[in-house]
């Protein structure tokens, strides 16, 4: 009887947990499987950074961090993670407790830009691709129990999202309308470019607008050489603003933790 009581209690339990975690999803934002916004109910923002080509930028970013005392969250390609020139910084991010995780390992593509439903990898070919990006983490000593993942070019679908769950990954990617993913643009791209002035513009109107709560911010860590205006040397002015309103900065996995 004893046994059936505890059972029955622990049924219960578990029921109610379940249900709480499914309520506090649905307080996320999902876009083809990924999610692009946490509890739009808590005032917390994570900055999230990507890199593979170009990372010029990791100290620069690295020490803005480290002087407003606040941690990022890193998306690094199996490319970036295997660069000898890059190991140091990275290790570096590892070791002062910043969130470290996949890109993919070679950037691929995933899916047409017009056409979203069609596929430009198979199965296998990103599963084995995601494999290599893992391995060049650890390699490194990296690891993480909470697997996200940003895809390459910010690009993806359901079919992808579907695929990456049944290996426990989540993919995510950086909130809508905060418009900051464009500091890659370069001035020979024409009407394309966008200015760090004007990136900032937009990121504080939508903010006035819609609130910041629960965003994914996304910098690259380096661009083109050709773009010498670099969004993230505006990073500490960008943390200070968003402080000043109230903001607190998490990593992704505390952002998207429903407890």
């Amino acid at each position: 009887m004893r046994s059936l009581q505890i059972f029955l209690i622990l049924t219960f339990f578990f029921h109610q947990l379940d249900a709480q975690i499914q309520a506090d999803q649905k307080l996320f934002l999902l876009d083809q499987g990924a999610i692009t916004r946490g509890d739009s109910t808590r005032k917390r923002i994570a900055f999230v950074f990507t890199g593979d080509e170009y990372y010029e930028g990791l100290k620069s970013i690295s020490q803005s961090l480290a002087r407003q005392k606040i941690k990022g969250s890193f998306f690094f390609t199996g490319r970036l993670y295997r660069n000898s020139k890059a190991r140091k910084s990275i290790v570096q991010l590892a070791n002062a407790g910043h969130y470290m995780g996949p890109h993919a390992d070679m950037h691929l593509l995933y899916n047409d830009w017009s056409k979203r439903d069609s596929l430009l990898v198979t199965k296998d070919s990103l599963v084995n691709d995601l494999k290599a990006n893992y391995q060049s983490m650890h390699a490194l000593g990296i690891q993480e129990e909470k697997l996200y993942l940003i895809p390459p070019f910010e690009w993806w679908n359901n079919q992808i999202a579907s695929w990456c769950k049944e290996l426990n990954v989540q993919l995510i990617n950086f909130t809508p309308g905060t418009g900051t993913n464009a500091d890659y643009t370069y001035p020979e791209m024409g009407s394309s470019y966008r200015s760090s002035e004007k990136l900032l513009e937009r990121l504080y109107a939508f903010e006035q607008q819609h609130t910041l709560n629960g965003a994914m911010i996304l910098v690259h860590i380096g661009t083109d050489p050709r773009r010498k205006d670099k969004l993230y040397q505006h990073l500490p002015n960008m943390i200070q603003y968003f402080r000043s309103k109230g903001y607190a900065f998490v990593k992704v996995d505390a952002l998207l933790n429903p407890q």
